[in-house]
C-alpha cells in the first residue's frame, strides 16, 4: 500500500471533472422538481445525451457539435415526457420510469457499432500562466467549458429561482399550480419549459460521461448516475448550492476510491465501489434534517378546467 502515489491537486482536479455529469443532471431535475414535475427519466435521458454526443462528435470529429446533439437529443425525450404528463395527463411516476426504459433501449440500439470507438478529444480551456501556478492551477484552471458550465448554472439558478420574476413564476407554479392559474400564469407552458431544460441538462451531463469522463462508448454507461441525480434533488432539499456539495461529494469519493485501488489499499474492491454511494446518501440524509419541505403541488396533475 502506497498513499504517497495519490497526488492532492490530481484528486481535486478529478473530483470536478467526476460531479459534472450528475451536477448537470441533477440541476435540471431541480428546475423540473420547482415547477411542481417528478421526472423518473433522469437516467434514461442522459444516456440518451450520451449516445447521440458520441454519435456527432464521431462522425463530425467536433466534440462541440457532439454537446449540442446530447442536449437536444435530452431535450427532445423530455418532450415526450412532457407531452404524456402535461397534454396527456399521464401519470408522472410511470412515464418517467418507461421514459428510462426506452432511453436505455434506444441507447442501446443507435450505440450498435461505436463500441471500441474514441471518439474526438475535448479542448480544455487555455487560461495561460493561470494553468501553471503550482497546486491551484491543476485544480482550477485545467478544465474544458463544460466544467465550468456547470458551475456557473449552480449561481445563475440559485440566482434566477430567487431573484428573477421568470423563478418566481416557476416556484408559484411548483407550489400552487391552481393559484398560479387563477392569477394568470400559463402553468403547462411553465412546466414544458421547465422538463425541457431538466432534459437538456441530462443529455449534456450523459455526454460528459461519454466524452470526456469516460470517452468511449458502452451500453448502460451511465451506471445508475441518473438515480443519484434524482436523489441528490431531495436530500439537497431542492437548494442549489446543496446540490453542488453533494455533487463534489459524490465525485470526491468516487475519485479517491479508485486512487485507493491503484495505491493497493487493502479494502474490498467491492466496499470501495458501493462507497461513494453509501457516503453520499448518508451525508445528504443528514443535510436533509432541516425539514424543508417539497414544492407543494410536486408530481400533481394539473387539470386547466378546474
Amino acid at each position: 500500500m502506497d498513499l504517497s502515489s495519490i497526488n492532492p491537486a490530481l484528486l481535486f482536479a478529478s473530483l470536478l471533472v467526476a460531479s459534472t455529469p450528475i451536477l448537470l443532471a441533477a440541476l435540471g431535475e431541480l428546475v423540473v422538481e420547482r415547477a411542481g414535475v417528478l421526472n423518473l427519466g433522469v437516467e434514461g435521458m442522459m444516456i440518451t445525451g450520451a449516445i447521440c454526443g458520441f454519435v456527432i462528435a464521431v462522425n463530425t470529429e467536433n466534440p462541440a457539435l457532439g454537446f449540442i446533439a446530447a442536449t437536444l437529443g435530452g431535450a427532445a425525450l423530455s418532450l415526450v415526457f412532457a407531452a404524456l404528463t402535461q397534454l396527456a395527463l399521464a401519470n408522472q411516476v410511470a412515464s418517467g420510469l418507461a421514459l428510462t426504459l426506452f432511453g436505455l433501449g434506444l441507447s442501446s440500439l443507435m450505440g450498435q457499432g461505436y463500441v471500441g470507438i474514441k471518439p474526438p478529444p475535448t479542448p480544455k480551456i487555455d487560461f495561460g500562466l493561470l494553468s501553471d501556478l503550482p497546486f491551484i492551477g491543476p485544480i482550477l484552471f485545467s478544465h474544458d467549458l463544460i466544467v465550468y458550465l456547470g458551475l456557473a448554472l449552480v449561481a445563475a439558478i440559485w440566482a434566477a429561482l430567487k431573484y428573477t420574476r421568470i423563478g418566481l413564476i416557476l416556484r408559484a407554479v411548483g407550489e400552487n399550480h391552481d393559484a398560479a392559474h387563477a392569477l394568470g400564469y400559463k402553468v403547462v407552458r411553465v412546466r414544458v419549459a421547465a422538463i425541457l431544460f431538466g432534459g437538456a441538462c441530462a443529455g449534456l451531463g450523459g455526454a460528459y460521461i461519454s466524452l470526456v469522463r469516460v470517452p468511449q462508448w458502452t451500453d448502460g454507461m451511465t451506471a445508475g448516475t441518473g438515480w443519484i441525480a434524482l436523489a441528490l434533488v431531495v436530500f439537497a432539499s431542492w437548494k442549489a448550492g446543496r446540490v453542488l456539495i453533494g455533487a463534489w461529494l459524490f465525485g470526491g469519493i468516487t475519485v479517491l476510491q479508485l486512487n485507493l485501488q491503484a495505491a493497493g489499499v487493502a479494502i474490498p474492491v467491492e466496499y470501495l465501489n458501493m462507497s461513494p454511494y453509501v457516503i453520499t446518501i448518508l451525508v445528504l440524509v443528514i443535510m436533509s434534517a432541516d425539514k424543508t419541505r417539497a414544492p407543494a403541488s410536486l408530481g400533481r396533475i394539473f387539470h386547466a378546467s378546474d
